[in-house]
């Protein structure tokens, strides 16, 4: 997959979510089914056997389910994405489970990222711009971020959060200076996060 494709989010998805995605997969200490016919039959058991079910949750009919569970062709390309993408969200959901509680309680989160930053703060005189940045947020920010994401939370619902961590962690210093600053983030060119 090429840098370009790991980039774009997911129908439905947004950038912050998208990437809080693909930092889970890197945890994963297997690899997932490749295959369609692989794929079908790891959500054929986790719908336990209801083509109904995997139909329905992958937007097709029953029988193009029972067709690739028996097929050995590839599927159409929005069949396939939709197969890697549930197979991603339900392979070894303890190993997510693991890293999502580690980084809430111990370790936090990396934050990578390239958007518009703008700033409130009295007597400030730095306009917002485009900046590039790195930095480690608290177990407490990673805990607020990964909550309302587990909870259904959108990617407009977690910009906030995203911001005040990185202000916090990168902009204040964990309150050390700038005190009052607060720092919002719009355009999103990429962002990434590491357990």
């Amino acid at each position: 997959m090429s840098d370009n494709e790991q980039q774009q989010p997911a129908p439905g998805r947004g950038k912050v979510l998208e990437a809080l995605a693909r930092a889970e997969r890197k945890v994963f200490t297997r690899p997932t089914p490749k295959s369609a016919k692989s794929q079908v039959k790891f959500l054929l058991t986790r719908a336990k056997g209801s083509t109904k079910a995997l139909a329905e949750r992958l937007c097709v009919s029953r029988r193009t389910v029972e067709r690739q569970r028996r097929a050995a062709d590839d599927p159409q390309k929005r069949l396939q994405a939709a197969l890697v993408e549930e197979t991603e969200s339900e392979w070894q959901p303890q190993v997510r489970a693991h890293a999502r509680e580690r980084a809430a309680t111990s370790s936090g989160m990396m934050v990578d990222v390239t958007a518009h930053f703008g700033f409130t703060c009295k007597g400030s005189s730095d306009d917002g711009r485009e900046r590039t940045i790195t930095t480690a947020t608290s177990p407490t920010y990673a805990k607020q971020i990964l909550e309302p994401k587990e909870a259904g939370a959108t990617d407009e619902d977690l910009h906030p959060i995203v911001a005040e961590a990185i202000t916090e962690s990168y902009f204040t210093e964990w309150g050390t200076r700038a005190a009052g600053l607060r720092a919002d983030f719009t355009d999103v060119q990429s962002i990434e996060f590491r357990f």
